[in-house]
C-alpha cells in the first residue's frame, strides 16, 4: 500500500505541475468532438421547444449552417433549434459535455430550451428535475436583440438552490444565449434589422455603382452563343448585349430613394411585410430576366436569389414592374423589377448571388441553359452596428462580485502576512489564539455560509478532466471566490503545503475546530488515537481520493455520488438544507469531531488528500524544530491537536494543518521544556 501510495503521489504532483506550468499546451489537448455525439430533435421534442401543436418535420440545415430548420404540415419554418455541444462545444465545470437543444422562432426569441445531458456534480445530486427543468425552461421569451435585458430576468425568478450552483448554472445560461444568438445570426434573423433605414445622401447611377451599392453584370452574344452552341436557335454572335443585369437593395434610402424617387421608393418600401427587403433587378439586352412562365405558375423561373447553400424562388404576389427610374444617369433598361424578398433565413446583411437562367431548345429534343450570375453584398456604408456581443458570463459576474473579490483578497493579504510574520505572532499566545479563532469565524461564516468559498475534490477532478479534455478558462473563471482560492492554494502549496488552506481557509474545517474549541472549554474529554491505529487510519483518505479520480475516468456519475463522502456541499454550500440521509451524515461528522479534533480532516477528507500529494513540492519549512524534539521532549507531539507530529519530533507536512500550535509551544518559555531549562541554568 505504501509504495502505491507513493507512485500515486508522485504521478499526480506531475499532473500539479502540469496544472500550474502548462497551462498554454493543455489548450491544445484533444477534446470530446470526435467522440461525444450531439443531441438531436425528433419532431416531439421539435414541436415542445417551440411551444406548437400538430406534426412539425425537422430537418437538418446544411454544412455552412448549424443545427435543425422545423416547418409545419403546410412547409412554413417555424423556428430553428441548435445543439449547444455541436455549436459552442460547452463544457461544465465537471469537465464533461454540457448538451442542451435550444430552440429559437423566426422573430429571433428564444421559444424553449431542454438540458438533453451533463454531468455536473451540483446538477447530479441535491436538486429535483422540476428545479432544473424549470431553470432551463425559464429562458423562454428572451429576446436575444436584448439578452442581457431579459435573461436579468431569468435569474432573478431561479430556484434559490440552484441560485448558488453558480459555475454550473452559469455555464448552461452562457450557452443558450449563444446558441440562440448563432442560430438567429446564422440564419439571418438579425441582420434585417441593421440595415440604415434613415441615412440619406443624394448620388447618381455612377456614383452608387463604385460605392458597390449597385452590382451589374455583362454577358455579349458572342460568349452566349458560345456557351449555348448546341441549342436549335443559339444567339447570333456579335458586341451586342445579351444582357446587361443590374441588382441592388432598395431598403437604405441612399440606395433605394436615389434610384427611385421618394414617392417610388415610399410606394415601394412602405408595402413591405415585415421581414422582407426590396430586391432590385433591371437588365437589357436579348435575354429577359423575368420570362413569361412566371403569369401561369406564380414563381419566377428564370431568376433566383443563392445564399449559404439555400435557393430563394422569387414569387409573382411579391412582384413590382418598376417603369421609370429617378437617376438621372441611369442605363436605358429594357425591364426594371422589384422583388420581395425575406422571411425564410434570407439575411440582407450578407452576401447572396442572383442568378438568371437562359435556356434554349437543344438539337437532340433536351434543353441547353447557361446560368448568369451577380454577387452582391449590401457595404457596411449602409448598415448599422451588429448587436453588441453579448458579454462573456464570467466577466460579467465578476464585476458584480468585485466587492466579494476585494473582501477574499484581504483575508488572503491579513493570512499571508500573519504567516509571514508568524515568529512575532506566535511569540503572544494570546494574541496568536484570538486570531486564530478570529480568523477561522471569518473563514465559516463569511467565506463559507455566506460567498460559498467552500473548496472540493469534485473540482480537483473536474480540473485534472480538463487538462485531458480541453482546458477552459471560462468554465474556472465563472465563479470569482472559487477561482481566486485556488490560485493562492496553487501558490500556497509550494510555500506553506497543505495546511495553508486546510488549517485556515476550509470552512468546514472551521466548523470542525470551533466546535471542538468549544466541546473543550465544556469539559468535553478527548480520545487520543493511538499512533499505530492513527497512521493506519491516514490511508482511507488517499484511497478515496484516488478511488474518486480512477472512477471520474469510467463514470463521471458515479465519481460524483462518491464524491459525496465530502460534507461540504450538504453542510456549507446547502447550509444543511439537504435530504436527511445527508444531514445525518455530517452530524455524525461533527459529532465525532466533538471528542477527536478534526476527525473529518484527519481521515476522511479526499481533498486534503489531493493536496498533500503535490504539497511534496513544498519549496520553504517555515515550522522550526529543536535537536531535542522527540528525544529529551515530546510535549509538541501531545499538544498537537491533529497528529502531525510523529514520536520522532518530525512534522508530517502531509497531516500539519499549519496551526502553529507547536510554534507557540516552542517559544513559550512557560511551556516549553527546553527554555525553561536554560532559564533555570541562566
Amino acid at each position: 500500500m505504501d509504495r502505491f501510495l507513493g507512485h500515486a503521489r508522485a504521478a499526480l504532483a506531475g499532473l500539479l505541475f502540469l496544472l500550474l506550468g502548462g497551462m498554454g499546451a493543455a489548450q491544445t489537448r484533444p477534446s470530446f468532438e470526435a467522440s461525444v455525439p450531439a443531441a438531436e430533435p425528433d419532431s416531439a421534442i421539435a414541436a415542445a421547444l417551440l411551444g406548437v401543436d400538430g406534426t412539425v418535420t425537422v430537418w437538418p440545415e446544411g454544412p455552412d449552417r448549424p443545427g435543425w430548420r422545423v416547418t409545419g404540415p403546410e412547409g412554413r419554418i417555424l423556428g430553428y433549434i441548435g445543439s449547444s455541444w455541436a455549436i459552442t462545444h460547452s463544457v461544465g465545470y465537471s469537465g464533461r459535455p454540457i448538451d442542451m437543444l435550444v430552440a429559437i422562432d423566426t422573430k429571433a426569441h428564444i421559444t424553449g430550451a431542454r438540458l438533453m445531458r451533463h454531468s455536473e456534480p451540483v446538477l447530479t445530486l441535491g436538486l429535483s428535475e422540476a428545479d432544473i427543468a424549470g431553470f432551463v425552461a425559464g429562458f423562454s421569451g428572451i429576446d436575444l436583440t436584448r439578452p442581457l435585458e431579459t435573461a436579468a430576468r431569468v435569474e432573478a425568478d431561479q430556484p434559490d438552490i440552484i441560485s448558488r450552483a453558480t459555475v454550473s448554472t452559469g455555464v448552461i445560461r452562457d450557452s443558450i444565449l449563444r446558441v440562440g444568438r448563432t442560430l438567429a445570426l446564422a440564419q439571418g434573423l438579425m441582420g434585417g434589422d441593421r440595415i440604415d433605414r434613415l441615412g440619406f445622401a443624394p448620388h447618381g447611377w455612377a456614383e452608387l455603382s463604385a460605392m458597390g451599392a449597385i452590382a451589374a453584370t455583362r454577358i455579349d452574344r458572342t460568349r452566349a452563343a458560345e456557351a449555348l452552341a448546341g441549342a436549335k436557335h443559339p444567339p447570333e454572335p456579335g458586341a451586342g448585349d445579351f444582357i446587361d443585369l443590374h441588382v441592388a437593395l432598395l431598403d437604405p434610402p441612399e440606395i433605394g430613394q436615389n434610384i427611385l424617387g421618394q414617392q417610388g421608393y415610399t410606394r415601394a418600401v412602405g408595402a413591405l411585410p415585415a421581414g422582407k427587403v426590396a430586391l432590385f433587378v433591371a437588365s437589357r439586352g436579348v435575354q429577359s430576366h423575368r420570362g413569361l412562365n412566371w403569369r401561369r405558375s406564380g414563381v419566377f423561373d428564370r431568376i433566383a436569389v443563392l445564399q449559404g447553400g439555400r435557393r430563394h424562388a422569387l414569387r409573382a404576389e411579391g412582384y413590382t414592374r418598376i417603369d421609370r427610374l429617378a437617376a438621372q444617369d441611369a442605363p436605358e433598361f429594357k425591364e426594371r423589377s422589384l422583388f420581395q424578398l425575406g422571411g425564410d433565413g434570407f439575411d440582407p446583411a450578407a452576401p447572396f448571388r442572383v442568378e438568371v437562367t437562359a435556356s434554349r431548345p437543344a438539337e437532340d429534343g433536351g434543353v441547353v441553359s447557361m446560368m448568369i450570375g451577380v454577387d452582391y453584398r449590401l457595404p457596411e456604408h449602409f448598415l448599422t452596428p451588429p448587436p453588441p456581443e453579448p458579454e462573456p458570463l464570467w466577466r460579467e459576474i465578476w464585476q458584480r462580485k468585485w466587492p466579494v473579490v476585494i473582501g477574499v483578497l484581504a483575508m488572503l493579504v491579513v493570512l499571508t502576512t500573519a504567516l509571514f510574520a508568524q515568529e512575532a505572532l506566535v511569540r503572544r499566545k494570546r494574541a496568536w489564539l484570538r486570531f486564530r479563532l478570529g480568523f477561522l469565524t471569518v473563514t465559516l461564516f463569511w467565506l463559507g455560509w455566506g460567498v460559498g468559498g467552500q473548496l472540493s475534490v469534485v473540482q480537483v477532478v473536474a480540473f485534472l478532466q480538463s487538462l485531458l479534455n480541453g482546458f477552459r478558462w471560462e468554465t474556472f473563471l465563472t465563479e470569482p471566490v472559487i477561482f481566486v482560492l485556488w490560485c493562492f492554494v496553487a501558490l500556497g502549496l509550494l510555500f506553506w503545503g497543505r495546511g495553508v488552506y486546510c488549517g485556515w481557509l476550509c470552512p468546514f474545517g472551521a466548523l470542525q475546530e470551533l466546535l471542538n474549541a468549544a466541546a473543550r472549554r465544556l469539559g468535553v474529554k478527548q480520545i487520543a488515537v493511538p499512533n499505530a491505529l492513527h497512521e493506519r487510519l491516514w490511508v482511507i483518505k488517499y484511497t478515496l481520493f484516488i478511488t474518486i479520480l480512477a472512477l471520474s475516468f469510467y463514470s463521471m456519475k458515479d465519481a460524483l455520488i462518491l464524491a459525496e463522502a465530502e460534507p461540504f456541499k450538504t453542510a456549507i454550500s446547502f447550509r444543511m438544507i439537504r435530504a436527511w440521509p445527508f444531514v445525518v451524515f455530517v452530524l455524525a461528522l461533527l459529532a465525532a469531531g466533538l471528542f477527536i479534533e478534526r476527525f473529518y480532516c484527519r481521515y476522511l477528507c479526499p481533498l486534503g488528500a489531493a493536496l498533500a500529494i503535490p504539497a511534496k513540492l513544498k519549496i520553504f519549512d517555515w515550522l522550526h524544530r529543536r535537536p531535542q524534539c522527540g528525544r529529551e521532549c515530546r510535549l509538541c507531539e501531545q499538544k498537537c491537536t491533529v497528529g502531525a507530529i510523529d514520536p520522532l519530533g518530525r512534522i508530517n507536512p502531509n497531516e500539519c494543518v499549519l496551526c502553529l500550535r507547536c510554534q507557540v509551544v516552542l517559544h513559550d518559555p512557560e511551556t516549553c521544556p527546553v527554555l525553561k531549562r536554560r532559564a533555570r541554568g541562566a
